[in-house]
């Protein structure tokens, strides 16, 4: 189904949610495909079985971030997860989502290891198979990011793109998406995304910033930021790419 004239990119929310006058720039240059060291990030997250007892030779030839003893002890901490089996064989992956508001790529949904036994009751709502009432557990949409993550939690261009896939997977199943994950594969990383009241906020934030952009936004105050972005020459700042930060496309 084709997304509504409405309705915003996933990508572009997290461009605004990092500077609006970098969506601008975006724009103008029509500028919507990943660069190829994002799409080699990417499959790294697809590899965690393999990698997480790899030589170091094997892992320095691939886009890791991190030396390879740290990586490996960080994918042992992902190999305890409850997720972990699903995370490195997921039943849905590349996944093209339209919500309400906004569409995208979830880059893995995660079923709940006992979808399969959840059952339709009469009126066609979704009841547990255990006849409790309660609903059956949600899927979990990912966001695959080749970027670096913070000492703890989720940047926010990945925290409101989060939010977006979880909010447009809730729309096309028709019930609740309570979370999200945020993979950071160079760093054998994963990190969660709640849809608490504050994530849900800075998500509607974002999207009313890029419905009513209009011309050239104003330079944001924070010139840390304009270190990290390519459109330094046409905004005035020297910046490096954002790309491989945000995991567009």
């Amino acid at each position: 189904m084709p997304p509504p004239e409405d309705s915003i990119p996933i990508a572009q929310l997290a461009r605004a949610a990092y500077c609006p006058r970098q969506l601008h720039y975006a724009r103008r240059e029509d500028d919507h495909e990943p660069p190829p060291d994002v799409t080699a990030a990417r499959e790294v997250a697809f590899e965690y079985e393999r990698l997480r007892t790899a030589r170091d030779e094997t892992l320095r030839d691939r886009p890791i971030d991190v030396d390879p003893e740290t990586y490996r002890s960080n994918l042992a901490r992902v190999a305890e997860r409850d997720d972990y089996d699903r995370l490195v064989d997921p039943g849905i992956r590349e996944r093209f989502l339209v919500g309400r508001d906004c569409h995208g790529v979830a880059h893995k949904i995660l079923e709940p290891v006992d979808a399969a036994v959840s059952e339709a009751s009469p009126n066609g709502s979704r009841k547990s198979a255990s006849g409790d009432g309660a609903p059956p557990p949600a899927p979990t949409p990912t966001v695959i990011s080749p970027g670096d993550p913070p000492p703890r939690g989720v940047w926010e261009p990945q925290r409101v793109r989060a939010v977006a896939v979880a909010k447009a997977l809730a729309w096309e199943r028709e019930r609740p998406v309570p979370r999200a994950l945020v993979e950071y594969p160079t760093h054998g990383v994963i990190r969660t995304v709640r849809l608490t009241t504050r994530n849900k906020s800075a998500y509607r934030r974002t999207l009313w910033t890029v419905r009513s952009l209009s011309g050239v936004p104003s330079r944001i105050g924070d010139e840390s930021k304009c270190a990290a972005c390519e459109y330094r020459e046409q905004c005035g700042t020297k910046t490096r790419s954002l790309k491989t930060m945000l995991g567009l496309g």
